[in-house]
């Protein structure tokens, strides 16, 4: 599949792919700014799902966050222990409200450091700060996977503020859900935008594959997962392996899952994500 991307002369093509997972990569796709390969999702063609009424992201984020989007970070909210971890579902920190960041120091730097480094040693190409427990609107990602090759890129306070009517099913992956890929639909396009680690601020239209991946990502920072978006059959087939992580967390804590798939309200969910409310 062909992608195309239009950036500003502030960031380089390469900056704008996120991909997720290794463990789910079969198809290459060309890498415009320096000839590798980057590595989609599946060998599962894309299909066209349907043409939806224009959606404004901007006037649409998830209820709940709506009312306290200008809340920024403390120093607090960035504290982090090294070495990081992957936080799994249903752990309540993947749908904690994550604040914006407004300090671009030596700090952030070095949660940026650490993420890459749990990044690669859990196989990964892309990651989401509430991923590792910190509740901030942080993600990483470097398109070869390996440490010392490919791009190491950084997003600060991502915004996706304009998306395409055509949306397309395609198959993900995610580390905080590991060994499951299911199908979602997300818009074939976008338009986002967001600040690097020095806090230089950047548009960009995103298209095909970039698309996609940058929507995974940025779902999390919404405290939004990928099954949200899947459809009831899709959901049916995993169903038993969510139920596998839910009791995996309550014998590791001890406590009741905060989250139950068989009392999963799917259609009051499918109303506070953003992109999907207006349809």
């Amino acid at each position: 599949m062909a992608a195309r991307l239009s950036a500003s002369p502030l960031i380089s093509y390469a900056a704008l792919i996120p991909l997720l997972s290794r463990r789910a990569a079969t198809v290459r796709y060309p890498f415009p700014s320096s000839g590798r390969s980057l590595l989609s999702f599946s060998s599962k063609t894309l299909t066209v799902a349907r043409d939806a009424t224009a959606m404004d992201f901007s006037a649409r984020a998830r209820r709940g966050f709506a009312s306290q989007v200008d809340d920024f970070a403390s120093p607090d909210d960035l504290c982090f222990e090294a070495p990081l971890k992957i936080v799994e579902y249903p752990d309540p920190i993947l749908r904690a409200r994550n604040k914006r960041i407004s300090t671009f120091d030596e700090n952030l730097k070095k949660l940026a450091k650490e993420m890459f480094d749990v990044m690669y040693k859990t196989d990964g190409i892309g990651l989401s700060a509430p991923q590792v427990g910190v509740n901030v609107q942080l993600m990483v990602f470097n398109p070869a996977g390996e440490r010392g090759e490919g791009e190491e890129i950084v997003l600060v306070n991502p915004k996706i503020y304009k998306a395409s009517t055509r949306t397309l099913f395609f198959n993900e992956g995610c580390l905080s859900f590991p060994g499951i890929y299911a199908d979602v639909e997300r818009p074939a396009s976008i338009k986002i935008d967001a600040r690097n680690i020095t806090g230089a601020r950047f548009r960009v239209t995103l298209s095909g594959l970039p698309a996609r991946i940058f929507q995974h990502e940025f779902d999390h920072l919404q405290g939004i997962l990928f099954f949200d978006r899947m459809t009831e059959d899709v959901l049916e087939s995993i169903r038993s392996e969510l139920k596998a992580l839910e009791q995996k967390y309550e014998s590791r804590t001890g406590l009741p899952s905060p989250e139950s798939i068989d009392k999963y309200e799917r259609t009051q969910r499918r109303n506070e994500i953003a992109g999907f409310a207006g349809r």
